[in-house]
């Protein structure tokens, strides 16, 4: 009831059966526990943890601000509300490749199936902006080399991502992908491609699993399950609609409040109590409750 059903070792072993199941996995993104909770009741196959939601609920731009304590924190209060595997994005490993090793470890012990580590000069941008700059080749497969090295438990994925498409081009981006497998990535995410035959092209040059981005209002064109599907993409992470939804949400019902006076007439669009009792299983705690407190003093 208070943790998962599952022990992390079982999760992450089912989801590396799962990458090779024929069929992409679907990850949306968690920006909080509750969220986590919902992706799970609803039947989607795990939960990703991105940094740029993370930053954006604490009130910054996603420009790697945030630390190693903040992010490894709040991903381990999503992750242990859900047996599903949790990915979460590391930016540029909160710094050199000791830093990076020591992330390694904490998400390891917080019960996470993976995270990506991407190749971007810090400060960072997201990786759907112009402007980025990126680590020469050899410094980010020293990191990626450090990170495959330093895992305990062989199941964790280390996905690399790479940020060059917008800055070196296509041709380039593939040859830094192989480099990085070639450093011990086993999962490899080519980030802002500009249309499916740059997904396409990926798919060709690279032998390990793949992940699609497909983030709203991006440089990427949002392609449907049964195209990656048929492209060959191992896992689609949705990383930001959830806050973008609940975000839009919130922003529209406060302004009618000030409007109105009342949030009388908004109630049809708000959830429930009962409907979100159910997904944080309150009749559990009750009944857990009642179990402990069955007995009268003699």
């Amino acid at each position: 009831m208070f943790s998962r059903d599952k022990s992390a070792g079982e999760i992450r072993a089912d989801f590396r059966r799962g990458l090779e199941g024929g069929k992409p996995l679907r990850f949306p993104g968690a920006f909080s526990p509750l969220v986590a909770l919902l992706i799970e009741e609803l039947g989607f196959d795990g939960v990703y943890i991105s940094g740029g939601a993370l930053a954006n609920d604490l009130g910054l731009p996603d420009i790697g601000l945030t630390t190693l304590t903040e992010v490894s924190g709040r991903g381990r209060a999503i992750s242990r509300v859900t047996s599903l595997p949790s990915i979460i994005d590391i930016d540029t490993g909160f710094g050199e490749p000791m830093n990076v090793a020591r992330t390694i470890a904490e998400l390891e012990e917080m019960g996470m199936a993976g995270c990506h580590l991407e190749d971007q000069v810090n400060p960072k941008r997201c990786g759907h902006l112009d402007g980025k700059q990126i680590v020469s080749v050899d410094e980010m497969a020293r990191k990626i080399r450090v990170a495959a090295e330093s895992k305990r438990d062989p199941n964790f994925l280390v996905i690399a991502r790479t940020d060059s498409r917008a800055v070196e081009g296509l041709e380039r981006a593939i040859e830094r992908a192989k480099a990085y497998v070639d450093a011990g990535a086993e999962m490899i995410f080519p980030e802002a491609m500009a249309d499916e035959g740059e997904f396409e092209a990926f798919r060709e040059a690279i032998d390990v699993p793949l992940l699609a981005n497909m983030t709203e209002f991006g440089k990427s064109r949002l392609l449907n399950y049964d195209q990656l599907s048929g492209l060959g993409y191992n896992l689609i992470i949705y990383p930001v609609t959830a806050l973008r939804l609940a975000m839009k949400a919130i922003e529209d019902g406060l302004a009618s409040i000030l409007k109105e006076g009342t949030q009388a007439h908004l109630i049809n669009r708000m959830q429930h109590r009962k409907r979100l009792y159910e997904i944080v299983k309150y009749e559990k705690y009750n009944e857990f409750d009642g179990n402990i407190f069955n007995f009268k003093l003699q």
